[in-house]
């Protein structure tokens, strides 16, 4: 019987770990990433070929990253451990995507400027993703709040509003993807807005403004306050 090959038949120096040691993670491909990730293998099979067949399997990493405990797990090799290992990898990586260094808040008061800060971290998302951006009378930080589903976003003032008042906020400023491409608002956003705005009230936490962004090069954001909707 043909022994299989495993991580420990490379030399030293030629396995991921010590090669992330000596050169740095930026000098890893993919799927030596994904190797340390994993750990080890499975018998029969090697570590490096579980990461390859999850690569060959999902296309890329985005799709990698979208894929779910149960999809991930129908990989020979990939248990429910080792798939709530990549589960978890993607989710520091997304929330460290998410961290915004502060920026002065009169740089907020053009919905623009607020649009171009935060469509990269929402141009590939295929659901919509709700954003705070609290604003004190220094600067701002970004966070998630909640995801919702397809075609709407399911936000509850009290997760909204803990995460302002977490960051001593005086104002806020929303912001949701539509990943159809229609910036126009639903009657659902309307509603959710309408409420969070009460919500502030009572608070004293003015909602400054609620944006809409899409990838429509033509029509890449809606405003609350531009339409005069708050």
């Amino acid at each position: 019987m043909t022994k299989s090959f495993t991580i420990h038949d490379l030399p030293k120096e030629e396995r991921p770990r010590e090669r992330l040691v000596k050169f740095g993670e930026q000098m890893l491909s993919v799927q030596e990433l994904l190797q340390l990730i994993l750990g080890r293998g499975i018998a029969g099979e090697s570590v490096a070929v579980t990461a390859q067949k999850l690569l060959t399997q999902f296309g890329n990493l985005q799709k990698l990253a979208e894929a779910s405990i149960e999809e991930l797990s129908l990989i020979k090799g990939i248990g429910l451990a080792k798939a709530g290992q990549i589960k978890a990898a993607f989710e520091i990586g997304r929330r460290l995507s998410t961290q915004t260094p502060p920026y002065k808040s009169k740089e907020l008061t053009d919905p623009e400027k607020v649009y171009r800060l935060i469509k990269s971290k929402l141009k590939d998302y295929t659901r919509e993703h709700f954003y705070i951006i609290p604003i004190d009378s220094r600067n701002y930080s970004i966070a998630e709040v909640s995801v919702g589903s397809l075609n709407a976003s399911i936000v509850h003032p009290r997760e909204v509003f803990a995460e302002a008042i977490k960051n001593k906020a005086a104002s806020v400023i929303f912001v949701h993807n539509h990943p159809s491409g229609d910036p126009e608002p639903s009657e659902g956003d309307l509603v959710i807005t309408k409420r969070l705005v009460e919500a502030g009230k009572i608070l004293e936490i003015e909602v400054v403004d609620h944006i809409i962004i899409t990838n429509n090069e033509k029509l890449p954001f809606f405003s609350f306050k531009e339409r005069k909707l708050l």
